[in-house]
């Protein structure tokens, strides 16, 4: 039997090999097409971006010339010189400093032609070549400048025989023609180093300049022969025979051309152009192709032959694989029974371990109860210890009401004996409005052993300000302090607690009166800036200032610099701030010390809420 089954094996074989055969073929073949497309649009890329470059480089080259003839053509001297009956020696000066323009700026002539078409002065005058005294009438630059104030050419040089384009402008009262002639020998130069195939063409097609200069004055088609009648007329070419250039485009791709090189074949490339900014010129360069493309081509074949032989060995292994496979099934049919059997052994140790971890996270929920039982005592213990700091701060603030209310009923003593009684009734007035605030901290201090959090509604700053004018105003005047205060307007409004905020000011203040007292010109200054959504109110002094060393410390509860001081005035004041959504700063130095709070303006989180609820 086994004589039959190797007969069939054998055509099986043969045309496996022959269909792996014939789909490496195709791959190569399709895999050269595709690699030679990428390849050309790679080579278009780069070769557009060198266009670019070769672009911007020449309209540089030109543009740092183009500036010079309206220049020149306002120098007093040269106007002088141009007019009747010039002076010899100014001609001489003028001469001479034309020609150390010309070797400062890089121009290969500057010269100067009168109304009547023949030039007078020149950069190259005593040379042998001098342009003095050609006549240059039949010139377009000269005719143009005339007719419309600055005209611009390319020509072969008549007394030169040298190439260049020609930028001209006219004098003042039509007096002349100041002409500038730039060579592109350096650009021409650059092109030959970097072994660039690049040149440009005029909008006739003409080629003015090229890195090969057997191509200059030769065209990019033939040209009719009233064309070459108007060029021979202007003499812009001189004989040249403005041949057509050895380029010849691709029938199937207009950017792909052949370019002729002599006796030796021609060699292919990628023709792009692009205009030259402000002028009818274009830019053209020839990208070599044919040794980019032809190894992208081999790569992509091999890469092709290797991926369709690999492809094709892997099927087969794949198939003797499937055979290996159905060997192996009987063999793993015996290993069944010993694999389960290693699995109960597994089972049953996971399961103690499973066992075993239920023990421990009821352990773990065990202590998760006991560490929250201790965060509560821990905070009761700490809400003790906070009413105990509040509590102390009420004490704190109270004394600052009291002592005015006490400044109040003296001053109202003396009043009565003196028969002011309208006086001493608005300090009775004053002394209720404290009864008042005293009563409205005591409600502060129950509202906390309630839990019950402060107040954020909308306070008019105006109403803040006064009521603490009222506690220290009576101190800052008996003292001799200046105090400034700038009340704010009545529509200033803030989103906070009135009398806990005022609470804030009122301790500032007194913090301020404080340490300018005993100092020479004492000033204390109450300010307020309201800036689109933001209110800021700051007490200002010209005391000693906060020493830098401490001055992060003065928010800290407990700190002070005062020798009766409790330190809790400035910790409490920035926790109720904090508490309106604000902030407590301070800066200070030399000239003082700066207590700044800002506050969120009312009608700003009136806009929000409306935001969010629509």
């Amino acid at each position: 039997m086994s004589g039959p089954a190797s007969g069939e094996v054998r055509p099986r074989t043969g045309l496996f090999v022959i269909a792996g055969l014939v789909a490496m073929a195709l791959a190569v073949w399709l895999s050269g097409r595709v690699a030679e497309r990428l390849a050309l649009t790679d080579l278009r890329r780069t070769a557009q971006s060198a266009l670019s470059l070769q672009v911007a480089a020449l309209s540089a080259e030109m543009q740092r010339q183009s500036a010079l003839p309206l220049a020149l053509a306002t120098d007093p001297e040269i106007v002088r010189a141009v007019g009747p009956s010039p002076d010899k020696a100014l001609i001489d000066s003028v001469n001479g400093r034309l020609n150390q323009i010309a070797r400062a700026t890089g121009a290969t002539v500057i010269y100067v032609i009168r109304a009547d078409g023949v030039t007078l002065l020149a950069s190259n005058a005593g040379e042998p070549r001098s342009f003095i005294g050609a006549d240059y009438t039949f010139r377009r630059y000269f005719r143009d400048a005339m007719a419309t104030g600055s005209g611009a050419q390319f020509a072969l040089g008549t007394v030169s025989k040298r190439p260049g384009f020609y930028l001209s402008r006219r004098l003042p009262d039509s007096a002349g023609v100041v002409v500038v002639k730039i060579e592109f020998d350096a650009v021409e130069a650059a092109w030959q180093a970097g072994h660039e195939s690049v040149f440009v063409t005029d909008a006739r097609g003409i080629v003015l300049v090229a890195s090969e200069l057997s191509w200059q004055f030769m065209a990019l088609h033939r040209l009719d022969a009233g064309e070459r009648a108007r060029i021979a007329a202007s003499r812009d070419f001189g004989d040249a025979p403005l041949a057509p250039l050895p380029i010849y485009r691709d029938e199937d791709e207009e950017d792909l051309v052949r370019v002729g090189n002599g006796a030796r074949p021609a060699w292919p490339a990628l023709m792009l152009d692009a205009a030259v900014p402000d002028t009818s010129w274009r830019l053209h360069t020839l990208t070599p192709i044919a040794a980019a493309v032809e190894r992208e081509r081999v790569q992509g074949r091999i890469i092709a032959l290797l991926a369709t032989g690999l492809a094709w060995g892997a099927l087969a292994t794949w198939l003797a694989r499937q055979r290996r496979i159905r060997n192996r099934l009987s063999e793993e049919a015996s290993r069944r029974g010993e694999l389960e059997r290693r699995v109960a052994e597994r089972t049953q140790a996971l399961s103690d371990a499973n066992r075993q971890l239920v023990a421990e996270m009821e352990e773990r929920r065990r202590s998760e109860a006991e560490r929250e039982r201790l965060g509560r005592e821990l905070a009761q213990a700490g809400r003790l210890a906070a009413l105990g700091q509040f509590a102390a701060s009420m004490a704190h603030e109270i004394n600052q009401p009291l002592a005015a209310i006490r400044s109040y009923a003296d001053n109202t003593a003396i009043l009565v004996r003196r028969g002011r009684i309208e006086d001493a009734a608005e300090n009775v007035s004053a002394i209720g409005r404290l009864t008042e605030r005293i009563g409205g901290l005591t409600r502060q201090l129950k509202g906390f052993a309630r839990r019950a959090s402060g107040r954020r509604e909308p306070v008019r700053l105006a109403e803040i300000v006064r009521g603490s004018l009222e506690v220290l105003g009576e101190r800052a005047r008996e003292s001799g302090i200046r105090f400034d205060v700038a009340v704010p307007g009545p529509d200033v409004a803030v989103l906070g607690d009135g009398p806990r905020l005022e609470q804030v000011v009122v301790n500032l203040v007194q913090n301020a009166l404080d340490a300018v007292t005993g100092r020479p010109d004492p000033w204390v200054r109450l300010d307020v800036e309201a800036d689109g959504e933001r209110v800021v109110l700051s007490v200002a002094d010209n005391g000693p200032g906060i020493p830098e060393a401490v001055r992060a410390q003065v928010f800290d509860a407990f700190f002070t610099t005062k020798a009766d001081g409790l330190g809790l005035g400035l910790a409490i004041s920035r926790g109720i701030v904090e508490e309106c959504n604000g902030t407590l700063s301070v800066t200070s130095g030399e000239g003082g010390t700066v207590f700044r709070m800002d506050l969120l303006r009312a009608d700003a989180f009136v806009r929000e809420a409306v935001q969010e609820v629509s």
